[in-house]
């Protein structure tokens, strides 16, 4: 079996704000920009994934990935989602999985494991490391699909009937501060976050 991956992912200039504390307006941008990057190239090399659909407004990030101009009647992060996924679904109702933009240590093997691991469940989910918030959801093909990403994600998706996987670490690490970008760095991160931190002589930790 093989999925349909939806990425929803911000412009760098509006995301990773909770950086902005502890790294240059630049290289927060870069770093954006980087983790985006690192995550898609994790998702479009995974064997299971036949397609992966990047969802935004840049689609200088998308790459060899379809891009989805974000809806402008509707904007924000469940909007981006929800037009994602009918977007895989338009022609035939495949299995598909909501992946966040940023991960940069993800590997396409580890995506893989999670992919594998979800086809015995109608939906399912990754929770991130701090234990609160979501990385991943699936819905198999034919299933309603409607991830609830954002505060509390992981407490609504088991309240919604998804099943928690076992995911590891470069799929639950997601990076919002200067301390997550350290535990990403001691995992090792794909090659765009690599450079910038390089370039930026930034680091964390």
């Amino acid at each position: 079996m093989r999925w349909s991956v939806v990425i929803p992912v911000k412009g760098p200039a509006e995301a990773k704000t909770r950086l902005a504390a502890s790294v240059p307006p630049t290289t927060r941008v870069e770093l954006a920009r980087a983790f985006a990057l690192d995550t898609i190239a994790a998702a479009l090399a995974a064997r299971r994934v036949s397609r992966v659909i990047v969802v935004g407004d840049d689609a200088s990030l998308a790459g060899g990935a379809d891009y989805l101009a974000e809806p402008q009647e509707r904007q924000g992060l469940p909007a981006a989602i929800r037009h994602g996924i009918d977007h895989a679904r338009s022609t035939e109702p495949v299995p598909v999985a909501v992946l966040l933009g940023d991960l940069p240590a993800l590997t396409p093997d580890e995506l893989d494991a999670a992919l594998d691991a979800a086809v015995g469940h109608p939906l399912a989910f990754v929770r991130d490391a701090d234990g609160t918030g979501t990385t991943l959801a699936t819905a198999m093909a034919g299933i309603r699909f409607e991830p609830r990403f954002g505060l509390d994600s992981a407490a609504l998706h088991a309240a919604a009937g998804y099943v928690e996987l076992e995911a590891s670490a470069g799929l639950i690490h997601d990076v919002d501060t200067v301390d997550g970008l350290a535990e990403a760095l001691a995992l090792g991160v794909g090659r765009h976050t690599h450079e910038v931190v390089e370039r930026s002589s930034l680091r964390p930790g």
